[in-house]
């Protein structure tokens, strides 16, 4: 962890700003939203479809508004919709501490959702930008940050939830509200126009409309976009399928639930540790295109350790029984570390490549939009195969249509990289005119 520090110190102030930010975040959200469930159901008594709904709205007003909050920062700052996705965040928080009736509850998840809608693609192009050159390195380094928030922030929220849920609430927006100061105090300014919100004839800025057409209209970038959602499903899969099979096995008592608590340890830890020697081997040894192939394989390989369990006869109880839980679900989860260790910088940085360098914002907004939809639907499909699996009988369904899906984006990367699409606009013809 000292050489990652060191690293992040070779970086302009407002890089390793961001990662401090990005740390901070999660380590609040981590903190509060694992147990906001178990608050709305418990001390409030709220019935299971409304608790659905208060936190299906906080994820519909994140994903559905990730364009808009991409576009907002690529024509008014980055800056000022980090704060203001602070600030809203520090106020959401707030509030679902300190009320009870529905209404507001539902208007606080929505501002919390909404404000990682705000912050998450102004912070991705402000890194992308102040990174320049070296922004595959800070896109790996970003990731260490962002899963440590995840592992320290339920620990955390452990304690905090063990003396009142309200207290983790008001810690977690106090936390918001402080890094909200931080921002305003020391990060500094940058607008769109710094990744080419103008016109490429350096006229007046685009009309939205122009620029999301625009975006439809970048094919590479579009099909890229749609090959990557299947890594999203994959890797959500350690807070949905997973546990689930950790559950099916070993049962919901004590031995069930260190199972499950392995599994995030495991894809935590991992990244946190491995995540920088990763990118570096890889970038000495491949090109962006096939590292993201590459990534994709090692992710659809996770789902292999699950499969070759289904062969393997159930024992009745006892360590046998708990490590069949516990070990091919670990392995599972650190296959997806790593290929999301292999993949993502390289991610991070084609998007922006193929943006072309303008609208960085609002390319990473319909980026996560769609990767947000595919993860819903993909969770949808993923939740109707494990009941027809326990339905038919046959425990290896899911885990075959999740490698098969792996298999399927890989081969789709693999032939966008062989067709040049992956390259920077413009790549591709400036190689055939020195051929000719």
């Amino acid at each position: 962890m000292k050489g990652t520090i060191a690293q992040v110190r070779t970086y302009e102030r407002s890089v390793q700003l961001l990662m401090v930010n990005q740390f901070t975040i999660n380590l609040g959200f981590y903190m509060l939203m694992p147990y906001l469930a178990a608050h709305l159901a418990g001390p409030l008594g709220l019935a299971g479809w409304t608790i659905g709904l208060i936190l299906g709205v906080r994820n519909f007003s994140q994903q559905g508004m990730f364009l808009i909050g991409g576009t907002l920062a690529d024509r008014f700052g980055y800056k000022p919709m980090i704060i203001t996705g602070l600030v809203l965040r520090t106020a959401g928080f707030a509030t679902l501490g300190l009320v009870d009736s529905v209404p507001a509850l539902l208007g606080a998840s929505a501002a919390t959702g909404l404000a990682g809608a705000l912050f998450n693609p102004a912070t991705r192009a402000y890194l992308a930008v102040d990174a320049g050159e070296r922004r595959v390195e800070a896109f790996a380094l970003f990731n260490v940050y962002y899963q440590a928030g995840i592992l320290l922030g339920p620990l955390v929220g452990l304690v905090l939830t063990g003396v009142d849920f309200r207290v983790t609430c008001l810690v977690a927006a106090g936390i918001f509200a402080v890094l909200s100061l931080v921002q305003i105090r020391s990060l500094p300014a940058r607008r769109g126009d710094d990744a080419g919100a103008r016109r490429p004839d350096g006229g007046r800025p685009e009309g939205v409309l122009a620029q999301w057409r625009g975006i439809l209209a970048n094919r590479p970038f579009l099909l890229f976009s749609l090959a990557m959602i299947g890594s999203y499903v994959m890797t959500f899969q350690v807070y949905l399928a997973l546990p689930l099979e950790v559950r099916r096995l070993g049962g919901e008592g004590a031995g069930g639930t260190a199972a499950v608590a392995v599994l995030f340890a495991v894809s935590g830890l991992s990244t946190i540790l491995f995540q920088t020697r990763v990118t570096a081997w890889c970038k000495a040894r491949m090109e962006p295109g096939r590292a993201l192939v590459w990534g994709l394989l090692t992710m659809a390989a996770a789902f292999l350790p699950l499969l070759a369990a289904t062969a393997v006869p159930v024992p009745g109880g006892g360590a046998g029984l708990w490590v069949l839980a516990a070990a091919p679900p670990a392995l599972a989860a650190l296959l997806l570390a790593l290929g999301t260790m292999i993949a993502y910088p390289f991610e991070m940085d084609t998007i922006v490549r193929l943006s072309g360098d303008r609208l960085v914002a609002t390319h990473y907004g319909f980026y996560n939009t769609l990767c947000g939809v595919g993860i819903a639907l993909g969770n949808l499909l993923t939740g109707a195969a494990l009941d027809a699996a326990r339905a038919a009988g046959v425990s290896a369904l899911p885990w075959l249509a999740l490698f098969a899906l792996g298999l399927g984006c890989a081969a789709a990367l693999y032939g966008l990289q062989r067709s040049g699409r992956l390259a920077a606009p413009g790549a591709a013809a400036r190689r055939r005119e020195v051929a000719v």
